[in-house]
């Protein structure tokens, strides 16, 4: 089969436009990659042979767009010294995490006894008591897993700890939002 001009033509802008969506995207999670990481706590303990450190009480984490707060953050960084794994811990109340994944779109909320975030896959484990908030959409369960560069949500009712909770969710039509 042979295109017409203007329909190769069509094609070929909605591939430019793609390829523009795709470079803003990514333009605004390598600014958060590159931004420095900036931590409050009421005390730390740093490892820097083993590439820990862990920062406890009332922990305060910004990265670009990304927020996190919690009762206890340890951070591991790889053999090139970049953030690999953040894991936090609730006790008191839940950790947060927010994060902005495309200029255009909406903040990311998410909220979990425990929050895993896989620097290295940009992938974000919530787990226990579990919760995301993605433009009008909500996902509660005992573990929700979120993968930011595909928008993904895959949600379990249980952590593997034997913890149940339903997985609930809340679809917002896109007219509402």
């Amino acid at each position: 089969m042979t295109l017409a001009l203007p329909a190769k033509a069509a094609i070929a802008g909605l591939g430019l436009t793609l390829l523009g969506l795709v470079s803003s995207v990514a333009n605004a999670l390598e600014s958060d990659a590159s931004a420095p990481i900036e931590i409050v706590a009421d005390r730390l303990e740093l490892d820097n042979r083993a590439g820990t450190a862990v920062y406890i009480g009332d922990v305060e984490m910004q990265q670009g767009s990304m927020k996190l707060t919690a009762d206890r953050v340890e951070i591991e960084r790889n053999d090139q010294g970049e953030v690999s794994l953040v894991t936090a811990i609730g006790e008191s109340e839940r950790a947060y995490l927010e994060q902005k994944p495309a200029p255009d779109d909406p903040i990311v909320r998410g909220w979990g006894r425990t929050v895993i975030y896989h620097a290295d896959q940009r992938r974000v484990e919530l787990i226990d008591q579990a919760e995301l908030h993605q433009g009008g959409d909500t996902f509660r369960g005992a573990y929700v897993e979120y993968f930011l560069d595909r928008r993904q949500v895959q949600a379990r009712s249980e952590t593997g700890g034997g913890e149940r909770e339903r997985v609930r969710m809340t679809l917002t039509p896109q007219s509402a939002q």
